[in-house]
């Protein structure tokens, strides 16, 4: 089950991506794109913990790199180069998340209209290469 706290916290990630996106949106909109950055950062801690949250961005062995490039976008869009800071934001959110892809591709397959999708022969040897979930989250 989830807490209140969890619950602000997926809420907040999930505003820190809409804002994103609609950052992007608006051809790279500076207050946009550093609005959704902090709420995602905030909803990210509240979601997993703030020890967690730092155990994953700091001490986790193999994520340094995805760290600097996601912290060192976010810092550059506040400072007001939005299209280089999201475009290293992305390289390192690629870095840092890319163990979920696993499980996000699991549960997708399991939603009745959208798994449909999914299970069909081209989009499935397509996502056959991302490996199955082994039930450990990388957090």
């Amino acid at each position: 089950m989830t807490d209140d706290t969890q619950k602000i916290g997926i809420g907040l990630t999930s505003f820190g991506v809409l804002f994103m996106a609609l950052g992007v949106l608006f051809f790279f909109d500076r207050a946009l794109l550093s609005f959704g950055n902090v709420l995602f950062i905030a909803g990210v801690s509240l979601t997993i913990g703030r020890k967690r949250a730092l155990k994953f961005f700091v001490n986790r062995r193999g994520n340094h790199r995805g760290s600097v490039c996601f912290l060192g976008g976010l810092a550059l869009v506040l400072f007001g180069w939005p299209f280089v800071g999201i475009c290293l934001e992305a390289y390192g959110g690629v870095l840092l998340f890319s163990g979920f892809l696993p499980v996000v591709l699991l549960f997708l397959r399991r939603l009745p209209v959208i798994g449909s999708l999914f299970n069909l022969p081209l989009v499935n040897k397509f996502f056959a290469g991302v490996g199955s979930a082994r039930g450990v989250l990388p957090v």
